[in-house]
């Protein structure tokens, strides 16, 4: 790979390598950047009884209707004691309901309720309105090269959730 402008970073750092000091910034950065990102929502969450475990699946739940539960599983890694306890706090709560499969009556499909989508809405507002602001002050450029980041990070099974979500949405 050629050196050249693409491959410069702040400052004139060769991005071809990387010392220890500077991926040790990269990663504190990402640590007090995702406290930022997941702060307002929090503070939605908390004030509603909620932690991040039922942020993750209202916001699957939203971006793919009646997903069922053995896919939201696999998306989130957790296990099935731990996503049941959510799911029944969320469908007592009345924000996800949860239907028997057509085809394999064994099968749950998930789906937010009106209130559901309204908490939904309301924490990817909060979300979208960091990462809106943040990519203005940072550029095209960088936002391009921060999604190629992130997904260069992702393990293979995460890729493959990752590409089917964005299929599934266009």
């Amino acid at each position: 790979m050629a050196e050249g402008p693409g491959n410069q970073g702040h400052g004139g750092e060769s991005l071809l390598y990387l010392t220890d000091e500077q991926l040790r910034q990269g990663i504190e950065a990402m640590f007090f950047a995702y406290r930022a990102f997941t702060a307002d929502p929090d503070r939605i969450l908390q004030g509603n009884g909620y932690g991040r475990a039922h942020h993750r699946a209202i916001h699957f739940i939203n971006i793919q209707p009646g997903t069922t539960v053995n896919n939201l599983l696999s998306i989130l890694g957790v296990t099935k004691q731990s996503l049941n306890r959510v799911l029944r706090t969320l469908v007592e709560d009345g924000l996800v309901e949860s239907r028997v499969g057509r085809m394999d009556k064994r099968e749950r499909h998930l789906y937010l309720t009106e209130a559901g989508a309204a908490l939904e809405h309301q924490l990817s507002d909060a979300q979208r309105a960091r990462m809106r602001a943040a990519y203005r002050q940072a550029g095209p450029e960088a936002v391009t090269g921060f999604r190629r980041v992130l997904e260069a990070m992702m393990d293979p099974e995460m890729h493959r959730h990752f590409s089917g979500l964005r299929e599934a949405r266009s």
